[in-house]
């Protein structure tokens, strides 16, 4: 059955690959990417090699909290239903720790833009059939600390990250509870895979890029998949398995997202500002 797919960071790695599979089975598939240029070229690449004319795209740089929420409008505005949402656009090494509001940069990316992106656009997924979100972990999970969720204390690249993955986990199995009528899934898509973030942050990789992708369409495609909602797949194991142990602290999860409401509360202030 056609299926509209929205993909976020799909310019290329496991992304863009997953969109491209997804693509040349006629679904109608948007891609994401924070450059309109790469995304248009992406873009007409994937509809020739697909022969898919049905792909589309939204231009979003998620370092910019304003910009998400500008793309949700634009989403709400373009797309009447969405079946599958994948949050996977993130990133790990980058010649800044900061965004421009003073946010710790990974945490805005991982988690932040998702968390935005996603519960602005709850009402185009609930008119999906059977809608599935699934979000981008990592083996690498970390207690989440107030001060790098704030942007007030600043910590290494890996540890950054792995704090955003954890962060994204705990909400992904907080969202899935609240929402039992969208299949909600988090997945470690695999450590190390042959893409650009894993060349750029360690120059070396462990598997191939299309152990990542296969997971991502079985997760979003595999009736095997549509009951397990508010779990965490580890395809560094092959199967559903247990998170980092804060994702099912219940007190951690409320003050992660009173924290974060806060944050986007003020990040909403700003731009307020900028724009009067």
């Amino acid at each position: 059955m056609k299926k509209t797919i929205l993909i976020t960071g799909s310019t290329d790695g496991i992304g863009k690959l997953t969109a491209l599979k997804l693509a040349k089975e006629g679904h109608d598939i948007y891609l994401h990417g924070r450059s309109e240029e790469k995304l248009n070229a992406v873009i007409n690449e994937l509809k020739e090699v697909s022969n898919n004319p049905n792909i589309k795209g939204f231009v979003a740089d998620f370092s910019n909290l304003k910009a998400v929420t500008q793309m949700a409008e634009n989403i709400k505005n373009d797309i009447e239903k969405l079946d599958v949402l994948i949050n996977n656009a993130g990133i790990y090494k980058t010649s800044s720790s900061k965004t421009k509001d003073s946010l710790d940069i990974r945490m805005a990316v991982n988690y932040l833009a998702p968390f935005i992106l996603t519960e602005n656009i709850i009402s185009v997924l609930e008119k999906g059939l059977e809608p599935r979100i699934v979000n981008l972990s990592s083996a690498a999970q970390s207690t989440v600390q107030k001060g790098v969720l704030t942007g007030n204390a600043t910590v290494n690249a890996s540890e950054s990250y792995a704090q955003s993955k954890l962060a994204l986990t705990m909400w992904s199995f907080h969202f899935a509870k609240q929402h039992p009528s969208i299949t909600t899934i988090a997945v470690n898509p695999g450590s190390l895979l042959n893409t650009k973030m894993a060349k750029e942050a360690y120059g070396q990789h462990w598997s191939p890029a299309e152990k990542g992708v296969d997971i991502l369409y079985d997760l979003t495609m595999s009736e095997a998949n549509k009951n397990e909602s508010g779990k965490y797949f580890d395809n560094d194991k092959g199967s559903y398995n247990n998170a980092h142990p804060d994702a099912y602290n219940d007190d951690k999860i409320k003050l992660l997202l009173t924290l974060t409401r806060t944050i986007i509360s003020n990040q909403r202030f700003k731009i307020l500002i900028y724009i009067y």
